[in-house]
């Protein structure tokens, strides 16, 4: 028995992070696909880190319960990193907000439940999050608060209102990053901290996938306007994962940081803003 830090997703920001951080602890590490985890924990086995692969469902309630009981039952539970979801080329609105919306939402609670005294949560968001206008109160309010097995009963989510794929995306992000806020309250009262990553343009195998879909012009002029003006790495992500779930980050709790290379900053007051 010790501590034990649980990845879901196995992806390129979640695998770079969890390696920042689970040196001397036990990694139980959960994707949809088994296969996935279970190539993914060969190679962090490999790397000297103590891997135990695992499936989880993010979209079922019960899926995700049977996973904090597998993570308890390893031993005190003392770091999530939640990095699952699906992108806007690739699902349609209600699987977007499924999955990126409802499954983060069950993920804070079911953990936020069992996480360990001086413990640490990180939700993997998006830049898309910050691309999003003002919403009006009260479905900022209700995209924070509402109770995980009712947030897609919301009329702002309904199919007649929400039709594009992007604008799911954006809403879904943008809600994971409130969720985030909201759910670190009582994530405080077990003595544990609660944040959330925007990443810009990160190359992963599915950024790949969106420089190549339908939104791939736009993408490609992100990058070359940005001030960076490149895309980032898991490497980068990994490095501020690495100060909000460590002791350096222990006055850190509720935020969501957005690193998109400028991204976020180009859209809304420089090359990028829209017309």
């Amino acid at each position: 028995m010790g501590d034990v830090i649980v990845v879901i997703g196995s992806g390129s920001i979640g695998q770079a992070i969890a390696r920042r951080v689970s040196a001397g602890k036990q990694v139980l590490l959960a994707d949809l696909q088994r296969e996935n985890a279970d190539a993914v924990a060969r190679v962090m086995a490999d790397a000297g880190f103590d891997v135990r692969p695992t499936t989880v469902d993010v979209t079922s309630r019960a899926s995700v319960d049977a996973l904090v009981e597998e993570a308890v039952a390893l031993g005190d539970v003392s770091g999530i990193i939640h990095s699952a979801g699906v992108s806007p080329s690739n699902a349609p609105p209600e699987v977007i907000f499924k999955v990126d919306l409802y499954g983060a939402a069950v993920v804070l609670e079911a953990f936020g439940n069992v996480i360990a005294r001086g413990g640490s949560g990180l939700v993997v968001s998006s830049q898309a999050g910050h691309r999003l206008g003002a919403l009006p109160p009260e479905e900022a309010s209700a995209l924070a608060t509402t109770l995980a097995d009712k947030l897609l009963d919301l009329p702002m989510l309904q199919p007649d209102r929400v039709t594009d794929s992007l604008r799911a995306y954006q809403i879904a992000k943008r809600g994971s990053s409130l969720r985030v806020q909201a759910e670190a309250v009582g994530w405080a009262r077990r003595g544990a901290r609660l944040n959330a990553i925007s990443p810009g343009i990160v190359v992963t195998p599915l950024s790949r996938k969106e420089l190549n879909g339908p939104h791939s012009q736009d993408y490609r002029r992100m990058i070359e306007v940005c001030a960076a003006g490149r895309p980032g790495t898991p490497d980068e992500v990994g490095n501020l994962g690495a100060l909000l779930m460590g002791p350096e980050g222990q006055f850190i709790s509720g935020s969501d940081f957005l690193m998109d290379g400028g991204v976020t900053a180009a859209y809304w007051y420089g090359d990028l803003k829209p017309e």
